[in-house]
């Protein structure tokens, strides 16, 4: 098991214990110890019929949302899921009316589902066209949308509260989401819903990837992006009308987008990416929804947003490949690299512009001055180096290579005078100012690349340092 996969193991499982232990001061306000742990076991191990299907329902749709998501996160299409769960409302309002004035009951749920649907399609082919036929960009026409969408559909809920046929008290549940009402027939089809979502992104896993990565090279290949790009979008608005009942048109945003963003922490690849998008939207599902039956006063659809919030925050520091402790650590890691290599291509440096004799060897003051350090870094480079067996330091307090120093050392400035060589031939760089532009980049050069530039400057493997191609500077008290 590769590291990814172990962080991502631990936190799956300390992730339910955290989240419990979080809950419990409050639980403690309501029930007793043993009766805490009676729930707990009911509400965990499915006991109860109306907690099995909210739990299974919200598990599945955040499966669902957070596979899909992670298509919508790599286009940096985050606010289109925004924009079509606000466009949905004038769809539900609506669909409320006509229902009402063709049965007398506008709280008809397949009627409503299939009204928000209808608006979610042209509120996306209203983005769609937007962009292909304006000058505006992605953002303003999103918030184009959303927001003449959502302010028709304000009007029009205005109007469908003052019918005499009925109310609307049951369409907020459409805006702020009614879990615990799931039937088992909407948890069927949100189980439908995942299951196509899950087969969709398997089966155009390749097409869907080119759309995300490289659209126009797909166009030039023939392959038919629009289509696909329009079956992505379908999902996503089947994933957002599925879940309105569950948590709400504003909060069924945040599993779109907040699992997928917090995968996006711990791996670069892509299939690695979409199943722990799917896993973490599946575990804020289930975990939000459990909290919930165990917590009367606290809405399903908030606490299964906050649970995705959790998941976010622990990957945004301890995602092992983007995460916050890991960027530190490897920034911390090239700081250490580049002083190491740095002083010793000064050590390497002044050996060659000052004759190699024991009374010419450098002092850390001389050192200090060449690179501006300070003195509390220069000490701890220099006892790095002595412990790596780099250098050695007499008892006068010079500074000098060891055996394995210099040799460490002549590759070091070997791969720094290629890369001068290579920027002042070809990049017409000049050469007083060579030294350092190769400084920025030459400790992450890659092992081929300096087989690259080997073979470009027609420089052999394995020997001495070459010339310098400009001057080096004079060294006081040497020359």
């Amino acid at each position: 098991m590769n590291p990814t996969r172990r962080m991502a193991v631990a936190i799956f499982v300390m992730a339910p214990l955290l989240l419990c232990a979080v809950t419990m001061p409050a639980m403690a306000q309501t029930a007793d110890a043993g009766n805490r742990l009676d729930d707990f076991l009911r509400v965990f191990t499915f006991q109860d019929y109306n907690t099995r299907v909210v739990v299974v329902g919200t598990t599945l749709l955040g499966l669902a949302a957070g596979l899909i998501g992670t298509f919508l996160v790599l286009l940096r299409r985050a606010l289109l899921s925004d924009t079509l769960s606000h466009a949905t409302l004038p769809g539900i309002a609506l669909a409320f009316m006509v229902m009402t004035l063709i049965t007398g009951n506008g709280k008809h749920l397949p009627g409503l589902i299939a009204g928000a649907a209808v608006f979610a399609v042209i509120g996306t082919l209203s983005v769609l066209a937007i962009q292909r036929f304006s000058r505006l960009k992605d953002d303003a026409a999103l918030g184009i949308v959303l927001s003449v969408y959502f302010g028709l559909g304000i009007a029009l809920m205005g109007m469908a509260t003052r019918m005499d046929a009925g109310n609307a008290a049951g369409l907020s549940s459409f805006i702020y989401g009614k879990t615990a009402s799931m039937l088992f027939s909407d948890a069927l089809l949100i189980a439908v819903t995942a299951f196509v979502a899950a087969l969709a992104c398997l089966l155009f896993f390749k097409e869907f990837s080119l759309i995300c990565f490289d659209a126009d090279y797909g166009r030039t290949q023939g392959w038919p992006v629009t289509r696909l790009d329009f079956l992505m979008m379908a999902l996503v608005v089947l994933v957002t009308v599925i879940g309105l009942q569950a948590v709400g048109l504003i909060l069924v945003v945040a599993l779109l987008i907040i699992p997928a963003a917090s995968a996006r922490f711990w791996t670069h690849r892509l299939r690695t990416l979409l199943w722990l998008s799917g896993l973490f939207g599946a575990l804020s599902g289930f975990l939000g929804s459990g909290i919930s039956a165990l917590m009367a006063n606290l809405p399903a659809g908030a606490v299964i947003v906050l649970a995705a919030s959790f998941f976010f925050l622990v990957s945004l520091f301890f995602g092992s490949a983007r995460g916050l402790l890991r960027l530190g650590i490897d920034r911390q890691r090239l700081q250490r690299k580049i002083m190491n290599e740095n002083l010793l291509r000064d050590l390497h440096e002044w050996d060659e512009t000052a004759a190699n004799n024991e009374k010419q060897a450098p002092r850390a003051g001389i050192l200090m001055r060449r690179r501006a350090w300070t003195s509390p870094s220069l000490k701890r480079t220099l006892r790095r180096l002595n412990r790596q067996g780099l250098i050695r330091q007499p008892s006068d307090g010079t500074i000098r290579l060891t055996d394995t120093g210099r040799e460490a050392a002549q590759e070091i400035v070997r791969r720094h005078r290629l890369w001068e060589t290579y920027l002042i031939t070809h990049a017409d760089v000049a050469p007083g100012m060579v030294d350092l532009s190769a400084d920025r980049i030459e400790h992450v050069l890659e092992p081929e690349l300096i087989s690259r530039l080997e073979t470009l400057l027609d420089a052999g493997k394995g020997h001495a340092p070459p010339p310098s191609p400009h001057k080096l500077p004079l060294i006081k008290g040497v020359r």
